[in-house]
């Protein structure tokens, strides 16, 4: 493959950005809302549901190793935008965060191409740079599909600054069987209570209208992730929020 078109590719596929988490109520997510929404619009991936499966070893390494909020981490799953058929598109990605920063690189793939792939390791790509990086840590950590989540997300983006998003993520739920993304986006809620994660993804600072905001709804960043959480629920069987 051409050099420069591999690095187009690789630019389509690969995001850096700041991603920061946070826990609100319904009541939290409207006070908000009502601040910033002259500011923001709805982004064209506005309202779907996201279905992953993750991978990890039998110890659950890589869900334990985030629960230490170590400076860098890495998890793979494969990613779907609704519930695919076999011939649908999904994406295999893997994602890392070193010192708060993150960075995705991602695979799109036919869904039945990435069943041949696990049985295989052979898969057709037009990166395989990041292939290779997927391949390596897979092998590394001796990982397989673990675990099956879903939750219901809207999003938006500022009207000056597409690369600014918020995104609220409802209905977080998961599975430990039907590890196949066509079976379906049903499993067992992880909240007691309606709480909404919201995430702000920024490649710059926050913009002064959303700082405002969160200052004056006194709302602080979380500590949060979903496979990470879920999968110390399931271990450790701790309580949830």
């Amino acid at each position: 493959m051409n050099v420069l078109v591999e690095r187009i590719n690789m630019a389509q596929q690969i995001f850096r950005r700041q991603e920061i988490k946070y826990l609100l109520t319904e009541k939290q997510v409207q006070d908000l809302m009502w601040q910033v929404s002259p500011y923001l619009k709805k982004d064209k991936y506005f309202k779907g549901t996201n279905c992953s499966v993750y991978f990890d070893n039998k110890n659950r390494y890589l869900a334990i190793h985030s629960m230490e909020k170590p400076v860098y981490k890495e998890k793979i799953r494969i990613r779907s935008y609704g519930v695919p058929k076999l011939s649908d598109t999904v994406f295999l990605e893997i994602k890392k965060k070193f010192n708060g920063v993150g960075s995705k690189r991602r695979i799109p793939v036919k869904l039945s191409d990435f069943y041949k792939y696990l049985k295989t390791g052979q898969l057709d790509s037009n990166s395989e740079v990041i292939k290779k990086e997927l391949d390596t840590c897979i092998e590394r950590y001796s990982l397989e599909p673990t675990m099956f989540l879903a939750y219901d997300r809207t999003s938006y983006c500022s009207k000056d600054d597409p690369t600014f998003r918020v995104t609220f993520d409802r209905n977080v739920r998961s599975r430990n069987n039907n590890l196949r993304l066509e079976k379906g986006d049903h499993g067992k809620k992880f909240f007691k209570k309606g709480i909404v994660v919201m995430e702000v993804k920024a490649l710059d600072a926050y913009p002064f209208f959303f700082v405002r905001a969160l200052s004056k709804l006194k709302i602080y960043p979380a500590s949060f992730s979903k496979y990470g959480r879920v999968t110390e629920k399931v271990i450790y069987n701790h309580n949830v929020y």
